[in-house]
């Protein structure tokens, strides 16, 4: 696999900025000309991870959210995104739907969608140093320009 365009992008975990990072991936990934269902599937992704690290990456105060997107030559989008806040005490049970650590105003689906969006998702996480969550996606439309 041979990456042939890359982004890094980084920005404060504020809410208005989860809009920010969708539309900004979203226009990366557009040279690979994907369907509005795939676009669709990859913004909401990104909705969902970036919320996660809003909410509970940095409960207490403001920190920085960086996202990496890579495109391969065989179509594959790899998104990464990561925080430097609290971490995931027990990540497996942090996946599982329904399950929630911000009381009931939070519905526990965040990684669910993303798994339901996105071809694989793998989440790292250390307590006190953050955590990435890792997304591909192959789109099946078109090849990559590779100019």
């Amino acid at each position: 696999m041979i990456v042939l365009n890359e982004m890094n992008l980084n920005f404060k975990s504020k809410s208005l900025n989860e809009s920010f990072s969708r539309a900004a991936v979203s226009a990366f990934v557009l040279s690979l000309d994907p369907t509005i269902a795939e676009l669709s599937d990859i913004k909401t992704a990104i909705s969902e991870a970036v919320t996660n690290c809003i909410v509970h990456a940095y409960p207490d105060d403001i920190g920085t959210i960086y996202i990496n997107v890579k495109i391969t030559d065989t179509n594959k989008i790899i998104i990464k995104i990561r925080d430097k806040g609290v971490g995931i005490d027990d990540i497996k049970q942090a996946m599982e739907p329904l399950f929630t650590t911000s009381g009931e105003e939070r519905a526990g689906l965040g990684f669910a969608v993303m798994q339901s969006f996105m071809d694989k998702i793998k989440v790292r996480s250390k307590k006190n140093s953050g955590t990435t969550v890792t997304m591909e996606k192959t789109l099946y439309r078109t090849s990559y320009d590779k100019k």
